[in-house]
């Protein structure tokens, strides 16, 4: 399953390269990618645990730049 959303607020690239890193390293993450220019994070994960990968992507977004607010695409 893939999913996308807006980072509405994403002000710093380096925060967005740390972002994706953590989102990474989330269980049932096959792969995260958030892209600076577009303000987008798009996650492709396991189905059953999609629910949860969100649920922990926007705390570690707001935990890393707590001015972002991430929404669907």
């Amino acid at each position: 399953m893939k999913k996308t959303f807006r980072l509405e607020g994403l002000e710093c690239a380096n925060c967005a390269a740390k972002m994706e890193k953590a989102i990474n390293e989330l269980d049932g993450v096959k792969e995260a990618t958030v892209n600076f220019m577009t303000q987008k994070l798009v996650i492709e994960g396991e189905d059953e645990k999609m629910h949860t990968i969100i649920q922990e992507a926007e705390k570690i977004v707001k935990r890393i730049e707590p001015d972002t607010v991430m929404k669907k695409a």
